[in-house]
């Protein structure tokens, strides 16, 4: 039986080996990336520390993000690139300063965005085999095929953006559905004037009302808020299609069955679903080959609770339900950080301490 130190040794030597890139971004990083990538919920789990002329820097919270930001920097947008990371993270858990260590893979730019998330996969599974972990629970889901159902679905264009923000936040998705289901009178389309219009009443209601017209929401911002409820309220979703999308997001069992229930349930609503549903069932059987003892499900309201995600993304838990590795693809990541052109992006994150207490290491 290997001891712990031998273990970590082969890990080190994971992600040392000759194929990738071993980063290591420094522990102090500006905080704003984060926010404006993740929002105000995964900025409160950040450690924070303010510079004498108010910039905000961070304890390194994660690895994947200064990758990518370093990627975009030094000109390497258009070269396949593999990194792995073995260190440090640190974040909040309840009001409480925790470290963390974090191992890794990134890849970026590659072509065959397929091959590359198989790659992730497969580097996940080595990693928790270091450690003896050959069966864990493998949940699947999937934000490109969710995106894909929307538009399959002909749910209204005015409403796609508001239910995919919400994708992986189910309280507030199942508000959304639960609003969607019961519509209230709508009051038509705005008019493509509406906006100077409503700029110019809401200018006037400000200015008369002893408002300032900066530091604050602006007429303009105040106006698109009101236009695209307007539009919303103009564009009620069909109580069948609200049904079809509660049903869609209730599926979750073994990967195969999850699928077909996936296809039958597209079939009967009237659309052929199989070429979406083609990258996930490969990818599923991809991990099962992988780990012919692990329990592989689908989840279809399964996504993390970060928006840069695109495309399949996964978590694989160990026997107390805690979570081992997760990842998946994230393009509009790089999108986001000021590519000036798409990169397909996958990776993945495993938590070293808790594969070491999975396996009884000190």
């Amino acid at each position: 039986m290997k001891s712990a130190s031998e273990r970590y040794a082969a890990l080190v030597r994971l992600v040392e080996s000759r194929t990738v890139t071993r980063s290591q971004p420094p522990l102090l990083l500006p905080a704003g990336p984060y926010f404006d990538l993740a929002g105000e919920e995964f900025g409160r789990n950040l450690l924070l520390t303010t510079t004498n002329n108010g910039v905000e820097y961070c304890l390194r919270p994660d690895f994947t993000l200064p990758i990518a930001q370093d990627y975009i920097e030094e000109g390497m947008i258009g070269t396949p690139s593999a990194f792995t990371y073995l260190g440090p993270i640190f974040r909040q858990e309840r009001s409480t300063p925790v470290e963390f260590e974090q191992a890794g893979l990134e890849l970026l730019g590659h072509e065959d965005s397929d091959q590359a998330l198989d790659q992730v996969l497969t580097f996940a599974r080595w990693a928790l085999a270091i450690y003896d972990i050959t069966a864990p629970n493998v949940r699947l889901g999937g934000v490109g095929l969710f995106e894909s159902f929307l538009e399959a679905a002909e749910v209204p264009a005015a409403w796609r953006s508001r239910i995919r923000h919400r994708f992986g936040h189910p309280e507030a998705l199942e508000r959304l559905m639960e609003r969607l289901s019961k519509p209230e009178e709508r009051t038509g389309a705005p008019t493509p004037d509406s906006r100077d219009t409503v700029i110019e009443i809401v200018t006037d209601a400000m200015l008369s009302g002893g408002l300032s017209l900066i530091g604050s929401r602006t007429p303009e911002e105040i106006a698109d808020r009101y236009l695209e409820k307007q539009a919303l309220d103009a564009a009620p979703v069909p109580a069948e299609t609200v049904e079809l999308l509660q049903n869609y997001l209730a599926i979750a069992d073994s990967a195969e069955t999850a699928l077909e229930r996936i296809a039958a349930l597209c079939t009967d609503a009237g659309f052929d679903f199989s070429e979406p549903l083609f990258q996930v069932r490969n990818h599923a059987a991809q991990l099962q080959a992988l780990s012919p003892g692990a329990e592989v499900v689908f989840d279809a309201s399964f996504s993390p609770r970060l928006d840069y995600y695109t495309g399949i993304v996964f978590e694989m838990t160990g026997s107390d339900g805690a979570i081992l590795a997760s990842g998946g693809e994230y393009d509009r990541m790089l999108e986001r950080l000021g590519s000036p052109e798409p990169v397909n992006a996958s990776g993945c994150s495993l938590w070293v301490d808790r594969m070491q207490q999975e396996t009884g290491d000190e």
